[in-house]
Protein backbone atom coordinates (compact mmCIF):
# COMPACT_ATOMS: atom_id res chain seq x y z
CA UNK A 1 0.00 0.00 0.00
CA UNK A 2 1.35 3.42 -1.01
CA UNK A 3 1.11 5.35 2.25
CA UNK A 4 3.42 8.07 0.96
CA UNK A 5 1.10 8.86 -1.96
CA UNK A 6 -1.96 9.01 0.31
CA UNK A 7 -0.16 11.35 2.73
CA UNK A 8 0.95 13.53 -0.17
CA UNK A 9 -2.61 13.82 -1.49
CA UNK A 10 -3.89 14.70 2.00
CA UNK A 11 -1.30 17.45 2.34
CA UNK A 12 -2.21 18.82 -1.09
CA UNK A 13 -5.87 18.87 -0.04
CA UNK A 14 -4.98 20.92 3.02
CA UNK A 15 -3.05 23.40 0.88
CA UNK A 16 -6.00 24.18 -1.36
CA UNK A 17 -7.07 27.04 1.00
CA UNK A 18 -10.57 28.12 1.98
CA UNK A 19 -13.64 26.73 0.34
CA UNK A 20 -16.20 29.03 -1.30
CA UNK A 21 -18.59 28.52 1.61
CA UNK A 22 -15.91 29.54 4.11
CA UNK A 23 -15.09 32.68 2.11
CA UNK A 24 -18.75 33.63 1.94
CA UNK A 25 -19.07 33.21 5.70
CA UNK A 26 -16.05 35.47 6.28
CA UNK A 27 -17.43 38.11 3.91
CA UNK A 28 -20.85 37.95 5.55
CA UNK A 29 -19.42 38.35 9.06
CA UNK A 30 -17.25 41.27 7.88
CA UNK A 31 -20.26 43.02 6.36
CA UNK A 32 -22.31 42.54 9.52
CA UNK A 33 -19.53 44.00 11.68
CA UNK A 34 -19.07 46.91 9.26
CA UNK A 35 -22.82 47.61 9.29
CA UNK A 36 -22.69 47.92 13.07
CA UNK A 37 -19.43 49.87 13.36
CA UNK A 38 -19.51 52.34 10.44
CA UNK A 39 -22.66 54.26 11.54
CA UNK A 40 -21.15 54.72 15.01
CA UNK A 41 -17.88 55.93 13.51
CA UNK A 42 -19.69 58.40 11.22
CA UNK A 43 -21.76 59.65 14.15
CA UNK A 44 -18.64 60.15 16.26
CA UNK A 45 -16.93 62.09 13.44
CA UNK A 46 -20.01 64.28 12.89
CA UNK A 47 -20.31 65.01 16.62
CA UNK A 48 -16.60 65.85 16.73
CA UNK A 49 -17.02 68.41 13.92
CA UNK A 50 -20.04 69.92 15.66
CA UNK A 51 -18.21 70.18 19.00
CA UNK A 52 -15.18 71.62 17.22
CA UNK A 53 -17.32 74.36 15.67
CA UNK A 54 -18.88 75.10 19.05
CA UNK A 55 -15.41 75.29 20.57
CA UNK A 56 -14.27 77.71 17.86
CA UNK A 57 -17.32 79.90 18.49
CA UNK A 58 -16.71 79.87 22.24
CA UNK A 59 -13.11 80.92 21.63
CA UNK A 60 -14.22 83.75 19.36
CA UNK A 61 -16.71 84.95 21.96
CA UNK A 62 -13.95 85.09 24.57
CA UNK A 63 -11.79 87.01 22.10
CA UNK A 64 -14.60 89.56 21.67
CA UNK A 65 -14.66 90.05 25.42
CA UNK A 66 -10.90 90.67 25.52
CA UNK A 67 -11.05 93.13 22.60
CA UNK A 68 -13.89 95.08 24.20
CA UNK A 69 -12.03 95.45 27.48
CA UNK A 70 -8.76 96.29 25.74
CA UNK A 71 -10.31 98.99 23.53
CA UNK A 72 -12.81 100.22 26.15
CA UNK A 73 -15.58 100.00 23.54
CA UNK A 74 -18.48 97.63 22.76
CA UNK A 75 -17.61 94.71 20.48
CA UNK A 76 -20.23 92.32 19.08
CA UNK A 77 -20.35 88.80 17.64
CA UNK A 78 -22.05 88.53 14.26
CA UNK A 79 -22.74 85.74 11.76
CA UNK A 80 -22.42 85.59 8.00
CA UNK A 81 -20.59 83.92 5.13
CA UNK A 82 -17.10 84.14 3.68
CA UNK A 83 -16.13 82.42 0.42
CA UNK A 84 -19.32 80.37 0.69
CA UNK A 85 -18.57 79.13 4.22
CA UNK A 86 -20.62 79.91 7.33
CA UNK A 87 -18.71 82.05 9.81
CA UNK A 88 -19.00 84.01 13.04
CA UNK A 89 -16.96 87.20 13.35
CA UNK A 90 -16.18 90.07 15.71
CA UNK A 91 -17.09 93.66 14.92
CA UNK A 92 -16.12 96.86 16.69
CA UNK A 93 -19.61 98.32 17.13
CA UNK A 94 -18.25 101.81 16.46
CA UNK A 95 -17.91 100.70 12.83
CA UNK A 96 -21.60 99.80 12.56
CA UNK A 97 -23.10 96.34 12.13
CA UNK A 98 -24.17 96.51 8.49
CA UNK A 99 -22.23 95.33 5.46
CA UNK A 100 -21.24 91.80 6.40
CA UNK A 101 -17.77 90.51 7.14
CA UNK A 102 -14.85 92.89 6.59
CA UNK A 103 -11.39 91.51 5.85
CA UNK A 104 -9.22 91.57 8.95
CA UNK A 105 -11.99 91.05 11.49
CA UNK A 106 -11.44 88.02 13.75
CA UNK A 107 -13.57 85.08 12.62
CA UNK A 108 -14.38 81.42 13.20
CA UNK A 109 -15.40 79.21 10.29
CA UNK A 110 -17.81 76.39 11.03
CA UNK A 111 -16.68 72.93 9.94
CA UNK A 112 -18.58 70.39 7.87
CA UNK A 113 -22.30 71.05 7.53
CA UNK A 114 -22.50 72.98 10.81
CA UNK A 115 -24.48 76.24 10.66
CA UNK A 116 -25.90 78.71 13.18
CA UNK A 117 -29.51 77.84 13.98
CA UNK A 118 -32.28 80.30 13.18
CA UNK A 119 -33.06 80.49 16.89
CA UNK A 120 -33.67 78.31 19.90
CA UNK A 121 -34.92 74.77 19.16
CA UNK A 122 -38.64 74.27 19.65
CA UNK A 123 -38.67 70.84 21.27
CA UNK A 124 -40.88 69.50 18.47
CA UNK A 125 -40.29 67.99 15.03
CA UNK A 126 -37.19 66.14 16.17
CA UNK A 127 -35.63 69.28 17.70
CA UNK A 128 -34.35 69.33 21.29
CA UNK A 129 -35.88 71.44 24.01
CA UNK A 130 -34.14 74.77 24.61
CA UNK A 131 -31.20 74.63 27.00
CA UNK A 132 -31.94 75.85 30.53
CA UNK A 133 -29.04 77.07 32.65
CA UNK A 134 -28.98 75.57 36.14
CA UNK A 135 -30.35 78.06 38.62
CA UNK A 136 -32.39 79.96 36.03
CA UNK A 137 -35.30 81.61 37.84
CA UNK A 138 -37.53 81.78 34.79
CA UNK A 139 -36.06 84.72 32.91
CA UNK A 140 -35.19 82.52 29.95
CA UNK A 141 -32.28 83.19 27.61
CA UNK A 142 -31.23 85.22 24.63
CA UNK A 143 -30.58 83.14 21.51
CA UNK A 144 -29.41 83.51 17.92
CA UNK A 145 -32.07 86.16 17.27
CA UNK A 146 -30.19 88.48 19.64
CA UNK A 147 -26.78 90.08 19.22
CA UNK A 148 -24.21 89.27 21.86
CA UNK A 149 -22.04 92.23 22.73
CA UNK A 150 -19.45 93.14 25.32
CA UNK A 151 -19.14 96.51 27.00
CA UNK A 152 -15.89 98.39 27.35
CA UNK A 153 -15.55 96.72 30.75
CA UNK A 154 -15.70 93.25 29.13
CA UNK A 155 -19.18 92.41 30.43
CA UNK A 156 -21.79 90.71 28.21
CA UNK A 157 -24.83 92.60 27.00
CA UNK A 158 -27.73 92.24 24.61
CA UNK A 159 -26.67 94.69 21.90
CA UNK A 160 -29.97 96.39 21.04
CA UNK A 161 -30.08 98.05 17.62
CA UNK A 162 -33.75 99.01 17.95
CA UNK A 163 -32.76 102.04 20.02
CA UNK A 164 -31.01 105.18 18.75
CA UNK A 165 -28.18 105.06 19.50
CA UNK A 166 -27.86 101.30 19.98
CA UNK A 167 -27.55 100.26 23.61
CA UNK A 168 -25.28 97.73 25.28
CA UNK A 169 -26.13 97.97 28.97
CA UNK A 170 -25.21 95.48 31.70
CA UNK A 171 -26.02 93.33 33.43
CA UNK A 172 -28.10 91.66 30.70
CA UNK A 173 -31.63 90.59 31.60
CA UNK A 174 -30.93 87.00 30.54
CA UNK A 175 -28.05 84.65 29.83
CA UNK A 176 -27.13 83.76 26.22
CA UNK A 177 -27.31 80.45 24.37
CA UNK A 178 -26.13 80.44 20.77
CA UNK A 179 -27.22 77.30 18.99
CA UNK A 180 -25.45 75.42 16.21
CA UNK A 181 -26.96 72.60 14.18
CA UNK A 182 -25.78 70.33 11.39
CA UNK A 183 -27.07 68.16 8.55
CA UNK A 184 -26.57 64.43 9.08
CA UNK A 185 -28.33 61.15 8.42
CA UNK A 186 -31.39 61.07 10.65
CA UNK A 187 -32.11 63.94 13.04
CA UNK A 188 -29.75 66.96 12.92
CA UNK A 189 -27.20 67.40 15.70
CA UNK A 190 -27.35 70.35 18.08
CA UNK A 191 -24.80 72.20 20.19
CA UNK A 192 -24.96 75.39 22.21
CA UNK A 193 -22.48 77.97 23.44
CA UNK A 194 -23.69 79.37 26.76
CA UNK A 195 -22.62 82.78 28.06
CA UNK A 196 -23.76 83.60 31.59
CA UNK A 197 -24.68 87.08 32.77
CA UNK A 198 -21.24 87.34 34.37
CA UNK A 199 -19.50 86.38 31.11
CA UNK A 200 -18.60 82.75 31.80
CA UNK A 201 -18.69 80.62 28.66
CA UNK A 202 -19.26 76.88 28.18
CA UNK A 203 -20.28 74.37 25.49
CA UNK A 204 -23.28 72.04 25.72
CA UNK A 205 -24.21 69.16 23.39
CA UNK A 206 -27.59 67.51 22.79
CA UNK A 207 -27.22 63.71 23.10
CA UNK A 208 -30.71 62.93 21.84
CA UNK A 209 -32.31 63.03 25.28
CA UNK A 210 -30.67 65.83 27.26
CA UNK A 211 -28.10 68.64 27.11
CA UNK A 212 -24.71 67.84 28.61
Amino acid sequence: MNHHGKAFNTQRGRERGFSLVELLIVVFVTLVIAAMVIPNVLLAVTNLKLRSSAGDLAGLIQQARILAAKNNAPFVVLYGTRNGAQIAYIRDSRNGLAGGYVTGEPLAEFSGTTTPAAGAPTGGGGQPTPYVLAGDTGGGSYDNTNTLGYTGRGLPCNYDTTTTPATCSTPPANYFVYYLTDARTGQPGWAGVVVTKSGRCKIVMWNGAAWN
